[in-house]
């Protein structure tokens, strides 16, 4: 069981450290401000293989290295409400997990695509649920001029995450259909640690 913990302490590290590298490829698009998020991909896998507690503590940390190495930070509550807490709820995409390994097992392709993709679409905009709050109280002066605050954050965050959960949901649906072994985790674990979280 140790033993058990630490391979997925591994996995959870070695997650977190690669979402964050995903952060230095440009990801903004044609429009201003609109970003992909690429790191999402590997949480989701997290997410899908190993369940609740992991994904949580990937994304914050994740969330606490985008701070330390990218942090736009106007205030203390700002960057709480941007990094920590918008990161680590990122993990929610392990809401269908149980669901997911479920349909997995029964080699239901399309079923277990679609658990994926919900779990990505609760995960994706609970994270950009937080950085629209914070983009509308905390930096509605930079919009631009005619753009009521909250419009210009839910513009932009609002586009961000629907554009970063399709390009999740498309690569998982591909990595489900070529690689479903990705995610499986040794079986004694899969459904205990979201059972536990």
């Amino acid at each position: 069981m140790a033993h058990q913990r630490l391979v997925t302490l591994v996995e959870t590290a070695i997650i977190a450290a690669f979402a964050m590298a995903l952060q230095y490829i440009p990801h903004t698009t044609g429009v201003s401000a609109i970003e992909f998020n690429y790191g999402l991909i590997p949480l989701a896998v997290l997410a899908m293989r190993r369940g609740m507690v992991p994904a949580l503590s990937a994304g914050f940390v994740w969330g606490m290295l985008d701070l330390m190495l990218r942090g736009s930070i106007l205030n203390p509550v700002q960057a709480i409400i941007e990094y920590p807490i918008a990161f680590t709820v990122a993990g929610l995409m392990a809401v269908t997990l149980p669901q997911f390994q479920a349909a997995l097992k029964n080699k239901q392709i399309s079923k277990a695509i679609g658990m994926a993709s919900i779990g990505i679409l609760v995960g994706t905009f609970a994270k950009y649920f937080f950085h629209f709050i914070a983009g509308w109280v905390y930096w509605g002066s930079y919009a631009p001029k005619g753009w009521p605050a909250w419009q210009w954050s839910l513009f932009v965050n609002g586009g961000s995450a629907v554009f970063s959960a399709v390009l999740a949901i498309v690569v998982i649906g591909v990595l489900v259909t070529v690689a479903p072994r990705l995610f499986v985790a040794p079986k004694e674990e899969i459904l205990q640690k979201h059972v536990d979280a």
